[in-house]
């Protein structure tokens, strides 16, 4: 979702070198990103990959950020005053009222800095290599390079309360298969356990191919660009597929939709939800009995997912 912040800066400072650093479990996905001249991996103390640049532009509100890049002796260091780091800030701006979706907030952030805005719509660029890797990866675990697919992402970090239940999952794919749709399961190796229980739910009614923890994130570009529509929570894989093109259906519980949806270029997004008295609340684990999510069928997420299956070509 920082994507069209880091583009409006690019556009900015044409003639300047634009490094993104990030943690090394997402900095893979700044190698699909136009006009980012270096990826720098930031490790897990220290602040040594930063120095050498002149200005940090601090994304995050955490103090830890403000001061790994004063640590590192970056001498102008910019973002919202939040977390009592204003005193570490070269430049502090103040922070928007509460409400504004999170591309809105970092592009306002930017704007305040001096950059004008241009679109509000990630957008990456999805190579041929990376594209035929992802070909190959959907070959060698059971795809006939025909059948229509679509993806299912039924992990999310940070909690479980932002899980549709995996046994709705596996009634989502059961139903695709007898539209004649082949289902890719994919995600990330915490999301392990989730992806086995969908795949011992369907138990029988779809031969799912599962790509959990064998793709890096350019990887997963590359599989999600064959498919058709992704169905997934609210998760990096959700913003990944709506920034590449694909059209995505999301089910979102705890989390509100209105200030982390997807967006895309070219794509399409379908939001579904129950909505119950206490949502969003933004708890990583349901105290209650989970409603928000559990009272999303499985039915009603297929037939959301139909229409967007047909609108994409494979």
């Amino acid at each position: 979702m920082a994507l069209p912040a880091i583009a409006d800066v690019r556009r900015g400072r044409p003639d300047a070198s634009l490094s993104v650093a990030a943690r090394a479990s997402i900095a893979p996905l700044f190698s699909l990103v136009p006009g980012v001249d270096q990826v720098v991996v930031l490790p897990g103390r220290g602040a040594a990959p930063l120095s050498g640049h002149d200005v940090a532009l601090l994304l995050p509100n955490s103090f830890h950020s403000a001061m790994t890049a004063a640590r590192a002796g970056v001498r102008e260091r910019w973002g919202y005053r939040a977390d009592l780091r204003g005193l570490l800030l070269t430049r502090a701006i103040d922070r928007p009222p509460a409400g504004l979706h999170q591309i809105d907030y970092y592009q306002r952030l930017v704007a305040e800095l001096g950059f004008a805005n241009g679109p509000s719509i990630p957008r990456l660029t999805l190579p041929d290599d990376v594209r035929e890797r992802g070909r190959q990866s959907l070959v060698a675990a059971g795809w006939d390079g025909r059948a229509p697919l679509a993806a299912v992402a039924p992990g999310a970090a940070f909690g479980s309360a932002k899980r549709w239940p995996p046994t709705a999952f596996a009634d989502l794919v059961a139903g695709l298969a007898q539209d004649g749709v082949r289902t890719v399961i994919v995600g990330a190796a915490a999301d392990r356990a989730a992806a086995n229980e969908v795949r011992r739910t369907v138990d029988g009614r779809a031969m799912p191919i599962d790509l959990v923890d064998r793709t890096d994130i350019p990887g997963l570009a590359g599989v999600l660009g064959h498919c058709r529509a992704l169905v997934a929570n609210d998760s990096g894989a959700l913003h990944l597929a709506a920034a590449l093109g694909v059209n995505v259906a999301a089910v979102f519980g705890p989390t509100d939709d209105r200030l982390t949806s997807p967006r895309g270029a070219g794509s399409r997004a379908t939001i579904l939800s129950n909505d119950t008295w206490c949502r969003p609340c933004g708890l990583r684990e349901c105290p209650l009995d989970h409603a928000c999510m559990r009272g999303v069928r499985a039915e009603d997420v297929l037939d959301a997912t139909r229409p967007l299956l047909v609108s994409t070509a494979s």
